[in-house]
């Protein structure tokens, strides 16, 4: 695979970004972004499940926990039926180098955001939606990024600190998500911004961020990665999405995760069956 440097474009600082799903979630602010259902495919349904608020109560704990989704709502039977579910745990071993994927470009730009304390991550919802990146010649939007820790995918059958999601979708409802892993360092100084306002509890009105947060500064430096297909991460665990997980992780600082963890103590659905999925690594 060729080094993915050679294939990301920084464009110009503009602000940009939109609002959308919830890579896991309430869907109207959460985790894992709701796309189209299994069972109705139009533009319209995608579009719902993006900015979807459900009516079933789904939890991380007990009898609304992961291991129940599927049994909530006969619209969340991907959770227990699907072939092609996130997370994973993906095996630097049992990579496939052989197969190669069009050139991916991100391009993103300081933008403006609000956040929100959906009930089951904190969200970030972008305010235009100018920030996109480009997959298999497809453009997929920013809408929003949130939080789970600790991390949703694995490295090996181990987990990291935290993980942060950046969720896109095209003009069809296609998702595409990219994956950052965050491990105890330093503190973070692009997401100070944000952990200053942290909602400790569940929110109804989007809490305004001051300064514009530069997301290509967020990125790993080096952002070599891994692609698969996979699924939302969260009811109704919707299928077909690409995800792209950067194989290094940025880091946040012991106070910055505490933080975060003493709203959500764990907020990640443990890994899937890879089935028989391929891992690409770039």
């Amino acid at each position: 695979m060729p080094n993915m440097k050679k294939h990301l474009v920084y464009p110009f600082i503009v602000v940009s970004l939109s609002f959308l799903l919830g890579a896991c979630s309430d869907q109207s602010k959460e985790t894992t972004i709701p796309k189209k259902e299994e069972v109705t495919d139009t533009k319209e349904n995608k579009a719902t499940e993006l900015n979807d608020t459900p009516t079933t109560h789904w939890s991380y704990e007990e009898e609304t926990g992961p291991e129940h989704w599927g049994e909530l709502n006969p619209t969340y039977s991907a959770c227990i039926n699907g072939s092609e579910q996130s997370p994973i745990n993906i095996e630097f071993s049992q990579l496939k180098t052989s197969k190669k994927i069009e050139n991916i470009e991100i391009q993103y730009q300081p933008t403006p955001f609000s956040i929100v304390n959906n009930g089951h991550t904190v969200q970030a919802n972008a305010a235009t939606p100018s920030n996109s990146i480009i997959v298999e010649g497809k453009e997929y939007n920013l809408a929003q990024f949130h939080f789970h820790t600790p991390s949703e995918h694995q490295f090996n059958g181990q987990l990291l600190d935290m993980e942060l999601h950046l969720v896109h979708q095209d003009a069809n409802g296609e998702l595409a998500v990219l994956g950052v892993m965050i491990q105890e360092g330093k503190e973070n100084e692009k997401l100070a911004s944000i952990w200053s306002v942290l909602p400790n509890g569940e929110t109804k009105k989007d809490i305004s961020i001051k300064e514009p947060i530069d997301l290509q500064a967020l990125l790993p430096s080096d952002q070599t990665f891994f692609y698969y297909n996979g699924s939302l991460t969260t009811p109704p665990c919707t299928e077909e999405v690409k995800w792209i997980i950067f194989e290094n992780p940025i880091e946040m600082s012991k106070e910055q995760i505490q933080a975060f963890q003493q709203i959500f103590p764990d907020n990640h659905r443990p890994v899937q069956p890879l089935n028989e999925r391929e891992i690409i690594k770039d």
